[in-house]
């Protein structure tokens, strides 16, 4: 099939990008450097092309490209959607796109390595530059699929880019695997919460500059986790990184026990310490329930609450209010939802068995048209729902009506129920 080159997108050390009609239809193709359109690549490529995508996550190789009497080939891929943004400008700020889709994510990237590694296969060079996403979504995109190999394979060139590599691959010990991608994902992760890196401490403020040596010192031979409870000897440096103190507190126990396994057990274990992109994953949507907004900022300066820890008092970041304890619903399948304008009720609440899916809800959390203090739950489901009072009672929720949300009463959604907690109710075991 013909395939015109239309315009340059862009271009680096493999090669070139380029938008192209192919037949009537807008795809993206990249062309190798001839040093690096060998029979290996070659192979490579093929292998991808037969296989497939992983998931609609990925920018996937499709088909090759060839031109008369050149000694190069290229692939083409689909075009990435304009709605998608480099992950490079969330680490600016230049895009904020508010705790809850950071924490979507957060869910995006582990669901989309767990299907690839679930395939045998390793992404070899996860980082900023190869990730694309939604801010209104919350979706990713993986690019620079043509790296991707079988797990734990020679084939590939690509060993990482400096500062996401797996210490045992910063020392040349090893190749890159699902096991490295798995440390280079937890790296990946910490820069999006703490818009830091993980071991960039005091010990990184002694080096004059940050050569060959000293980074091999710092990401391969001795790293030492800011954040590491045990050993206080890299930790991070007000100013230079102010980032990392002031967000560090702001997550939930459980969320930054995660990044105390995987850059503490996780360093010396690659087997058995690293976190799991199902454990993330799951971490995510437990975080995504967790946003707590400050009424006195007009509901754009958010903060964190998990029900399973003791309500202390938290305080808004921004203007210093207490939060007043907030209502959550406390569900039969273990999930606890923060009871705030916008929370929405999904299917995973309701059913265990239930995939993560964040298309349609079941539920969202509303306020009071004329009195914003008095929250409810709106019924998006189509099923009609039974709410069971204190005192017995009951009372039919009918789809597209809302209920109000009090503590102790219970909700019967029909495959399972919730409770209605307020935060000074809990009690920590």
């Amino acid at each position: 099939m013909p395939c015109g080159i239309v315009d340059f997108i862009g271009g680096g050390g493999q090669g070139e990008v380029y938008r192209a009609d192919l037949r009537g239809e807008m795809v993206a193709v990249k062309w190798y450097r001839p040093a690096l359109a060998g029979p290996l690549q070659h192979k490579a490529l093929d292998e991808l092309i037969v296989k497939g995508p992983p998931s609609k996550a990925f920018l996937w190789p499709l088909d090759f490209v060839t031109k008369p009497e050149s000694n190069s080939f290229g692939y083409i891929m689909p075009l990435r959607d304009p709605r998608f943004v480099p992950m490079s400008s969330l680490m600016r700020r230049s895009v904020d796109p508010g705790s809850r889709i950071l924490a979507t994510i957060g869910y995006s990237l582990a669901e989309a390595f767990l299907s690839l590694h679930a395939q045998g296969l390793c992404y070899r060079d996860i980082s900023f530059s190869n990730i694309f996403f939604d801010p209104d979504s919350g979706d990713v995109l993986i690019c620079d699929n043509d790296n991707v190999t079988v797990d734990g394979s020679a084939l590939g060139r690509i060993l990482g880019t400096p500062r996401f590599m797996a210490p045992e691959v910063v020392r040349g010990e090893a190749l890159p695997s699902s096991r490295t991608d798995l440390f280079s994902l937890a790296v990946l992760l910490f820069n999006i919460f703490f818009i830091h890196h993980p071991f960039e401490g005091s010990r990184e403020q002694h080096h004059r500059v940050l050569d060959i040596a000293a980074m091999r010192a710092i990401y391969g031979e001795h790293p030492i986790f800011i954040f590491d409870p045990d050993d206080d000897s890299n930790r991070p440096v007000a100013g230079p990184h102010q980032n990392a103190i002031d967000l560090w507190p702001y997550y939930p126990k459980f969320f930054r026990d995660l990044f105390i396994r995987a850059f503490t057990r996780g360093v010396d274990d690659p087997d058995n310490g690293r976190v799991r992109e199902s454990q993330w994953r799951k971490a995510m949507v437990r975080l995504r329930d967790s946003v707590l907004q400050c009424d006195a900022c007009g509901g754009d300066a958010e903060s964190f609450w998990d029900p399973l820890e003791p309500w202390l008092g938290i305080s808004c970041w921004r203007c210093g209010k207490p939060f007043t304890p907030p209502l959550y619903l406390e569900l039969e399948t273990g999930s606890r939802l923060l009871a705030i304008p916008g929370a929405r009720l999904w299917p995973h609440h309701l059913k265990d068995t239930a995939l993560y899916d964040f298309t349609t809800a079941v539920g969202e959390v509303v306020s009071h048209p004329s009195r914003p203090n008095i929250l409810g739950i709106h019924n998006t489901s189509g099923q009609t729902w039974h709410t069971i009072k204190i005192d017995g009672s009951t009372q039919e929720v009918a789809p597209n009506t809302s209920v109000q949300l009090m503590p102790g009463v219970t909700i019967d959604f029909g495959t399972s129920r919730a409770r209605v907690q307020v935060a000074t109710e809990y009690r920590h075991t």
